[in-house]
């Protein structure tokens, strides 16, 4: 049987970060982690709007506040220093009618207090930083930047593996013991026995987490966010990224432009429900996880909260016209022609029985084990410090 010190579940971001953070305190001591697929950082660390945020949202004294703003300064001296893809845009939240501008204030308040910096800025200088831009006023952060979550994950396994970590790929698990003196983890490859253990399953890590004997008070939920690609004469039309004021009837950002690290942007994502935890398009269901879905009382009172917004959100990702649409409300020179395809997301967002969505990173103990339960938006900008943070709780136990 491989025995091993500490077990990471899960070749995302957010494990792999962990993985280093216990090297870091622990150099000698031996680490595994186990990921399903062939590579590692393949669904949430990969697909997603490769934003180094800021800190504008976050609800101030929360682990994501705090988290992030670490997070984000680990994370550029961590690109920069690697010679990993990093681009400092800059990034305007852009009031287009008079209803917002209570709410960009609001918004401009929050960022202050997390320590950001920003500034409101009018109409004419909103103009002078994005000339396609149109909006009655905007809050402006010249630190935002975008990365490569993904050469990131790549980086992060290289260095691990160099200081003696094993990765192991392909390599499920397919249950879990809890010992007197350890945690066995059942996989396609054997049973790998653990003195402590770490669920960053992301997608999965609810379903980890009963495996362990947990029956969490929340469910996680995949929520599909679907990108387009934007034409070379459309890339022109934006510097920075773009993002509308948020909609506070609705938990995600909404449909905005962003840059990407290597050449060309993007736009989206919107936000709909998958029919799969792996959902990346409409036909992509799993019937089984489907019911699981369904079968969680969260589920139907999350969109009987969000229902008119929700139905929006189908409506844009089930019409080009309806997503260019909303991103005219921007940028009002976007054309239908100027999306092009690009890989869509699932974001793993978990879900109270009340349809209350988790605002917050969520952990929770079992015997011998940790797991990260809740970490969408902003956990790769603050994965590096999430991994700290998480292996400091595991040595408290």
């Amino acid at each position: 049987m491989e025995k091993t010190d500490l077990v990471l579940v899960g070749g995302g971001i957010v494990g792999l970060a962990c993985a280093r953070a216990y090297l870091e305190l622990f150099p000698t001591s031996t680490v595994a982690v186990l990921e399903k697929e062939p590579e590692v950082g393949l669904h949430q660390s990969g697909r997603n709007s490769n934003v180094l945020h800021s800190g504008l949202y976050y609800k101030p004294g929360s682990y994501k506040a705090k988290l992030c703003r670490k997070g984000a300064l680990a994370m550029k001296e961590f690109c920069q220093g690697e010679n990993l893809p990093y681009l400092e845009c800059g990034k305007v939240v852009v009031a287009t009618k008079a209803s917002e501008l209570s709410r960009l204030h609001d918004l401009h308040e929050r960022a202050l207090t997390n320590g950001v910096n920003c500034r409101l800025i009018e109409k004419a200088e909103l103009k002078e930083i994005e000339p396609q831009a149109t909006g009655l006023k905007a809050l402006h952060v010249p630190e935002a930047a975008v990365v490569d979550y993904k050469e990131v994950c790549n980086e992060l396994a290289r260095q691990l593996q160099s200081q003696g970590a094993q990765i192991f790929l392909g390599t499920a698990v397919k249950d879990i013991q809890s010992e007197p003196d350890s945690i066995v983890f059942d996989t396609e490859i054997g049973p790998i026995k653990a003195k402590q253990g770490i669920n960053c399953a992301g997608l999965y890590s609810d379903k980890i987490a009963a495996m362990c004997g947990l029956k969490p008070k929340a469910r996680v939920i995949p929520f599909r966010g679907e990108y387009f690609a934007l034409s070379s004469k459309a890339e022109g039309m934006i510097r920075g990224m773009i993002y509308p004021t948020p909609n506070p009837r609705f938990p995600f950002l909404g449909v905005h432009f962003t840059p990407t690290a290597m050449g060309g942007a993007e736009c989206g994502p919107n936000a709909v429900p998958a029919l799969a935890r792996e959902g990346y398009r409409w036909r992509d269901i799993h019937l089984r996880e489907c019911a699981h879905i369904l079968s969680w009382p969260g589920t139907w009172a999350l969109l009987a909260r969000y229902g008119p917004t929700a139905l929006a959100e189908v409506a844009r990702s089930l019409s080009k016209s309806a997503f260019t649409k909303a991103l005219q409300k921007l940028v009002p020179a976007i054309q239908k022609g100027d999306l092009l395809l690009h890989p869509s997301g699932v974001r793993a967002q978990t879900v109270l029985r009340n349809g209350t969505l988790v605002d917050d990173f969520m952990w929770m103990r079992s015997n011998r084990m940790l797991h990260v339960l809740n970490a969408p938006s902003p956990a790769a900008t603050a994965s590096l410090a999430i991994g700290r943070f998480v292996i400091q709780k595991v040595c408290s136990t």
